[in-house]
């Protein structure tokens, strides 16, 4: 059976005060009277120290502080001379008688006449004695001090017992009384304060709970330096540094993640990109295969026909070689074997350049360009590679323009950036393949591309030439034709 902290405090605490206010009554039963005769008996002492003090031999001047002390105290003091004759008694004896030998008898009050006869005739001045005698007329007991005054004359004082054993058992039951109070309102006190005291204890489990579950929003707040304040704090630190640990392991745990899906992806490219080129160097590798063994039997024996057998072998020979070369640019610009040097020109005369050199082609293919520039347009860049980026946009939208032939060639600027597209009217590309024709051998139409004899990796190698340059990229689909764009750092003149 579960007993909580509360209860058991609660318990314990009750039960010690039930303990000590049971131990305390005992006490005083057993003691409290003793003690009760004990103070009285140093009372009647330093009464009759007191008496001996001021006494001079005659009654009437003391007879006004006597009276105060015999009703104040409930004394009953006797004052005999030398001889043995009543000078002064509370409860009116007026003579004493003598007997034969000297004994001296009180006519009124019978149990003083032990003590006289005891202890009269052998006190000397300043001896005091304390007796305990039995009035046989009231039975009750009586506490006497017996004493030689200075002048020689002797001094009683008495007081009965019985008022002080009804003091002790009055004082007891009511000690009793007050117990059961201090019992009651003390067990009262009690629960709320160990419900106060374990309340912060709750509080600190409960938040404990709760960072078992990861969950780290609960801080303790403290009220006090106390040793439950440390524990609070240290938990609220403890619960940081789990938070923040844990924070640390999901950010790792994320990181390597990613990482072990950036592994797949890459050894998925890695396995695409082998079949690619092994099946893009299926097809040459065939045709030049076929063509060189016709040759070799000697299938065709006219000029023409042999010439053109030479013609496909050396056409896909140059295929296979600009496929190679390609890749060979593509590995080293993302491996970073070619570091970009990097230089000041002008963009819009390295687009009219490269325009120059398509001059003839363009005019066999009668295609229309149209280019809008800015002139003194300086940019920071490796010259060569973007020429690679132009020269690959060019030849792409050659490849695709449409029966409208029209190529447009924009250089504009873009806040810091200079942005350079290159349109061709045509088909718009489908939009599941938009954000994969950067991809290598990636091929919309494999068919066409083929027949142009295109390889699918002009555009990956525009990717990364534009990564290591740290610029964007991208294409998106005109109404009448589909635009490439890239952007440069823009140099002011």
């Amino acid at each position: 059976m579960r007993i909580s902290i509360h209860t058991r405090l609660f318990i314990t605490v009750s039960l010690l005060i039930v303990f000590f206010v049971v131990f305390s009554w005992l006490m005083n039963s057993s003691y409290l009277e003793k003690y009760y005769i004990h103070q009285n008996k140093q009372q009647l002492i330093s009464t009759s120290e007191n008496i001996n003090k001021n006494y001079n031999g005659n009654v009437a001047d003391l007879a006004l502080e006597i009276e105060k002390l015999e009703r104040i105290s409930g004394l009953s003091i006797l004052i005999l001379d030398k001889n043995f004759a009543l000078k002064y008694y509370s409860l009116g004896t007026t003579s004493i008688e003598s007997s034969g030998m000297g004994r001296k008898q009180l006519r009124k009050n019978d149990s003083l006449i032990p003590l006289v006869i005891t202890y009269l005739p052998s006190l000397q001045a300043g001896d005091k004695v304390v007796a305990v005698s039995q009035d046989q007329n009231l039975q009750i007991g009586l506490l006497n001090v017996v004493s030689m005054l200075n002048n020689g004359d002797y001094l009683l004082l008495s007081t009965p017992l019985v008022s002080l054993q009804k003091s002790a058992a009055v004082a007891n039951r009511f000690f009793l009384f007050t117990g059961l109070i201090t019992i009651l309102i003390g067990s009262i006190a009690v629960y709320f304060f160990a419900r106060r005291f374990t309340q912060p204890i709750l509080e600190l489990n409960h938040i404990a709970q709760n960072m078992s579950k990861l969950d780290f929003s609960n801080k303790y707040v403290s009220s006090s330096q106390d040793e439950l304040g440390e524990l609070g704090n240290s938990i609220n630190s403890l619960s940081d540094q789990l938070d923040k640990s844990i924070l640390e392991l999901q950010a790792a745990n994320l990181q390597l993640q990613k990482d072990i899906e950036q592994e797949r992806r890459i050894d998925e490219m890695r396995k695409q990109f082998i079949s690619n080129v092994s099946h893009e160097l299926k097809t040459p590798l065939a045709l030049i295969q076929g063509y060189a063994e016709g040759l070799k039997l000697n299938v065709v024996e006219d000029e023409a026909n042999k010439n053109f057998y030479c013609d496909v072998i050396t056409d896909e020979a140059a295929k296979m070689n600009k496929m190679v070369r390609e890749l060979l640019d593509l590995s080293q610009i993302e491996a970073g074997y070619f570091p970009l040097d990097k230089e000041l020109f002008n963009i819009s005369s390295l687009v009219q350049d490269v325009l120059n050199k398509y001059e003839l082609i363009l005019n066999e293919e009668r295609i229309s360009v149209t280019v809008n520039s800015v002139a003194n347009t300086i940019v920071d860049a490796d010259r060569y590679r973007i020429e690679q980026v132009l020269v690959n946009y060019l030849n792409n939208a050659i490849d695709h323009v449409n029966d409208c032939k029209q190529i447009r060639v924009n250089v504009e600027t873009v806040e810091s950036k200079v942005r350079i597209t290159v349109f061709n009217s045509g088909p718009p590309i489908p939009d599941e393949s938009l954000n994969k024709i950067f991809t290598s051998f990636y091929k919309v139409d494999k068919a066409r591309t083929r027949a142009y004899g295109g390889t699918g990796l002009g555009l990956s190698i525009v990717r990364a030439i534009m990564e290591v340059h740290q610029n964007n990229y991208g294409v998106h689909n005109m109404p009448d034709g589909v635009e490439f764009w890239f952007e440069l750092d823009k140099v002011e003149p």
